[in-house]
C-alpha cells in the first residue's frame, strides 16, 4: 500500500508545474540583454551619420554584431556549462553596461556630436588608433614594460630589504624611520632635479623616479609588518635554540609577507602613476612618451587608446600579483 501511494507521489510530482518548468531549457537572460545592447550599438554605429568622420567605423560594427552574435549563443549554452555559466551568470550585467556603453559613447560623439573632436573620441576612433599605430604601440609598449619592470623590481628589492631591516633592528629604525618619513610623504616626480646630477643617463635616472615610487610603500609596510609579529613566536623560537637570522627568515618574513603584498599592490598603482612623467626624461619611446607626443599635436584618440592599454597592463599586472600572494600564503589561508 505504502509503495502505492510512493508511486502515486513521484507520478504527481513529476506532472506538477514545477518539474515541467525544470525540463524546460534554462536560458542565460543577460546574455539576450547584452546581445541587445551590443548589437544597438553596431547597428547605431552604421546607421546613422557621422558629425565627423572617423576611421573603422565598418572594422568596429562587425566586431560589435560579431559580439552580439556570441552572446545569442551563450545564452542557450552557458547554462550547460556548470563553471562557465556560473562565469557569465556573475558578470552578465557587465556585459549588458558595456554594450549600453558603446552604444550612448557612439551617439554622444560620432553621431550628434555633443561630445566634439578633439577632445573626445567614438570607440571606432580608439579602434582606428590601434589598427593604425599597433606597431608603434608594440614598441612603446616594450619600452615601457622595461622601465617599469627594472624600476619596480628594483624598488620592490631594496624596499623589503629595507623594511625587514626597519622592523626587526631598533638600531637601524632609529636612523632610517626619521628619513624615512621625511622622504616618503615627498612625491617621486619632485626629486627630478635631483636625478639629472646624480645618475649617468636619463633612463637610469627614470628607472630610480620609478623604484622610488614603488619602494617607499614597499618599506613602510614591511616594517609593519615585522614590527607587528606577535613576540612569544620570537621567545619560542628563542628557548628551542633557533639563532637571530632563523628567526628572521623563517618567523618574521613569513609573517610579515601579507603587509608586503599590500605594499606591493600600492607600489604598483604609484609606479605607474608616476611612469608618464618618468618617460618625460629623455625618452624616446614608452606609453607615457607617446601620450606626451600626441597631446602636443591634440591626437587625444590616441591619447586614450593609450590610456587603454595601460590600464589592461596594470590590471594584468595586479592579477599576476594576487595569484603570486594566493600561492605564497596558501598555507595562511583561514588566518589573513
Amino acid at each position: 500500500m505504502s509503495n502505492a501511494i510512493e508511486a502515486l507521489g513521484v507520478g504527481a510530482a513529476a506532472g506538477s508545474p514545477a518539474a515541467a518548468s525544470g525540463a524546460r531549457t534554462p536560458i542565460w537572460r543577460a546574455g539576450l540583454a547584452a546581445a541587445a545592447a551590443w548589437a544597438a550599438a553596431a547597428v547605431v554605429t552604421v546607421a546613422l551619420p557621422d558629425v565627423v568622420p572617423w576611421g573603422s567605423k565598418e572594422l568596429f560594427a562587425v566586431i560589435v554584431g560579431a559580439a552580439a552574435a556570441a552572446f545569442v549563443a551563450l545564452s542557450f549554452v552557458a547554462p550547460r556549462l556548470p563553471r562557465f555559466g556560473a562565469f557569465c551568470e556573475h558578470y552578465g550585467p557587465w556585459f549588458v553596461a558595456i554594450g549600453v556603453w558603446f552604444f550612448l559613447w557612439e551617439l554622444t560623439t560620432a553621431k550628434f556630436g555633443w561630445l566634439p573632436k578633439p577632445f573626445f573620441s567614438p570607440p571606432n576612433g580608439l579602434l582606428n588608433v590601434y589598427v593604425t599605430e599597433w606597431r608603434r604601440l608594440l614598441i612603446c609598449i616594450g619600452y615601457t614594460l622595461r622601465l617599469w619592470a627594472l624600476g619596480f623590481g628594483l624598488g620592490a628589492i631594496v624596499g623589503y630589504a629595507a623594511g625587514v631591516a626597519l622592523g626587526w633592528s631598533k638600531s637601524f629604525a632609529y636612523w632610517g624611520m626619521p628619513i624615512l618619513k621625511l622622504i616618503g610623504p615627498v612625491p617621486a616626480t619632485a626629486w627630478i632635479p635631483c636625478t639629472f646630477f646624480f645618475f649617468p643617463t636619463t633612463f637610469d635616472a627614470s628607472v630610480f623616479i620609478v623604484a622610488l615610487a614603488s619602494g617607499i610603500p614597499v618599506t613602510i609596510l614591511t616594517a609593519s609588518g615585522v614590527g607587528s609579529v606577535n613576540k612569544a613566536y620570537y621567545d619560542v623560537g628563542r628557548n628551542l635554540g633557533a639563532k637571530p637570522w632563523y628567526l628572521i627568515s623563517r618567523i618574521a618574513v613569513p609573517a610579515s609577507l601579507p603587509h608586503t603584498f599590500v605594499g606591493l599592490f600600492m607600489g604598483l598603482y604609484y609606479s605607474f602613476a608616476v611612469l608618464v612623467v618618468a618617460e618625460m626624461l629623455g625618452a624616446k619611446y614608452g606609453l607615457g612618451w607617446y601620450i606626451q607626443f600626441q597631446t602636443a599635436y591634440s591626437g587625444y584618440a590616441n591619447v586614450y587608446a593609450t590610456l587603454v592599454i595601460m590600464a589592461l597592463i596594470c590590471a594584468g599586472i595586479v592579477k599576476l600579483l594576487f595569484v603570486a600572494r594566493d600561492r605564497l600564503l596558501s598555507w595562511q589561508e583561514g588566518f589573513i
